[in-house]
């Protein structure tokens, strides 16, 4: 099986220091849902993988973020593409959880869920912990400078492992090609 494994803010959608807080908030970056669409062509199963923090600091509800994924899963699905599974954490950083990236539970449970290893599975992110998560699973970090990706580019912590693009469509290239 082929599995790919995205982040969602600041890789398929636009970012937001503020939050994406609701659906009208969403808005995808040009040519990540069709590169989504081109993945899903070349075999691959698409999960998403995301830290929502904005759900545990009351920013916005479970309805809210259920709504939000309903809208990103039709605007790909509008070129072709599907997102196969969308996996969150809702807990902020005091929470001390196991599941918010740069911790890797929650792509520890995207494994078992799909009864594979992640050697080898590529971890699309904008940020340090989502490349740091992909370490700690084996699995291959990539970055896009999409998102907080210009400044996770700099960081001394940066995965030396890590191949660096411009954007998700630059790095499904790489990896259909």
């Amino acid at each position: 099986m082929k599995l790919v494994i995205l982040d969602r803010d600041g890789v398929i959608n636009h970012d937001s220091d503020q939050y994406i807080k609701s659906p009208d908030e969403w808005k995808p970056i040009p040519g990540s849902p069709e590169a989504i669409a081109r993945l899903n062509q070349a075999g691959y199963r698409v999960v998403v993988s995301t830290n929502q923090s904005g759900v545990g600091r009351g920013l916005f509800d479970m309805d809210t973020l259920n709504a939000i994924h309903e809208k990103m899963v039709r605007t790909i699905a509008q070129v072709g593409g599907k997102i196969d599974a969308i996996f969150f954490c809702p807990h902020t950083a005091d929470d001390k959880c196991g599941c918010r990236k740069p911790k890797p539970g929650m792509l520890e449970e995207i494994a078992t869920r799909y009864n594979t290893v992640l050697s080898e599975v590529p971890v699309i992110g904008d940020s340090l912990r989502d490349l740091q998560a992909a370490v700690a699973v084996g699995a291959q970090p990539m970055l896009v400078l999409t998102g907080k990706g210009e400044k996770t580019r700099l960081d001394p912590l940066l995965p030396a492992i890590t191949p660096i693009y411009p954007d998700l469509a630059a790095a499904v290239a790489q990896l259909v090609k």
